[in-house]
């Protein structure tokens, strides 16, 4: 059974289609990391399937429950970090969690779940006296409460430090380890690449991918580079380079590196030639495309304009207070 299944979902605000027609399967146990530029349709999409609004048309349904009609039991078996989340100022850290708690009608320790998040230490102070980060933490404990077998999170890392965001990453995976199902929206896309089994890539409401980044990668057929540190670089081995199948281009960095912009199944092929051709390999070094580099070719065209009215490829800039 799928965790999350989206079925044509489509939603409209006047003339304005925030999703159209997306299909979207997530399975049990998986991180599934959702992207897209702002505006996209990422905290719609999340509000459909918390039912803080109602799709125009489609089907959402998570456990396998109607994410609109059993909206209460979904509820109960979900944890949610939402992007726009209140904090009461007067109350502190552990009577947050100890009202989180007796909502769901658990017996978790509040002083556990502080501990997991790393705000123990502050379980007594007041929410209004935390920084960005520490907030974050707290509602990320909330969150936690009950064992929740879905994680929903909104932009999970804002307001973290680094310290932050790894502990944060930590989490996420232990939650997955336990038998969790973790959705989260991102627009820091280090954190994505770090954590994700899978990413779906949305653009002006539509699902323009779904895959591993790896697979997204190979499906945009991008270029890699190949830098080769040689003994001397004479033009018979750059000649050789150019004349490899799926090389693009071949440039020199003084007399002993050469960097090969190349298809990545022919960076073997150019290893080979250049030995061939007498040069000594003693480094080479490769870059793939980068999430960045991926994630604006699937959103961005040269003009700076939304790109890729296409299918899903398969079926299925961050200001930061640091903690105090």
């Amino acid at each position: 059974m799928a965790a999350i299944e989206l079925t044509g979902v489509t939603k409209q605000y006047g003339d304005v289609t925030a999703l159209d027609d997306v299909s979207l399967s997530v399975e049990e146990g998986e991180i599934f990391g959702f992207l897209g530029p702002n505006g996209a349709g990422k905290s719609t999409t999340i509000d459909i399937l918390l039912d803080f609004v109602r799709p125009t048309g489609g089907t959402a349904t998570v456990l396998g429950m109607d994410a609109q009609r059993e909206s209460l039991a979904v509820r109960q078996r979900v944890g949610v970090l939402p992007d726009g989340y209140h904090l009461y100022d007067r109350l502190t850290a552990r009577q947050h969690v100890a009202f989180a708690i007796d909502s769901k009608g658990t017996d978790d320790d509040p002083m556990e779940l502080l501990e997991r998040v790393g705000i123990a230490a502050a379980a007594d102070r007041k929410a209004g006296d935390f920084s960005k980060g520490m907030k974050q933490r707290l509602v990320l404990a909330m969150a936690l409460v009950g064992d929740p077998e879905i994680l929903v999170l909104d932009e999970p890392s804002t307001g973290l430090d680094p310290n932050g965001a790894r502990e944060m990453r930590e989490i996420i995976r232990a939650e997955r380890d336990r038998g969790a199902t973790v959705f989260f929206s991102s627009h820091i896309l280090e954190q994505v690449e770090a954590v994700c089994d899978r990413v779906g890539i949305l653009r002006d409401g539509r699902l323009v991918a779904v895959d591993t980044i790896d697979a997204l990668r190979d499906a945009l057929g991008t270029d890699v580079r190949l830098t080769l540190t040689v003994d001397a670089v004479t033009d018979d081995v750059t000649s050789a380079a150019r004349a490899v199948a799926g090389v693009s281009s071949v440039q020199t960095d003084g007399d002993r590196t050469l960097s090969v912009l190349c298809t990545d199944d022919a960076k073997i092929d150019v290893l080979h030639a250049v030995e061939d051709a007498g040069g000594v390999v003693s480094d080479f070094d490769l870059e793939e495309t980068s999430l960045e580099e991926m994630f604006a070719a699937y959103t961005v065209d040269s003009e700076g304009e939304a790109m890729m009215e296409t299918e899903p490829v398969s079926p299925v800039g961050d200001d930061t207070e640091e903690d105090a």
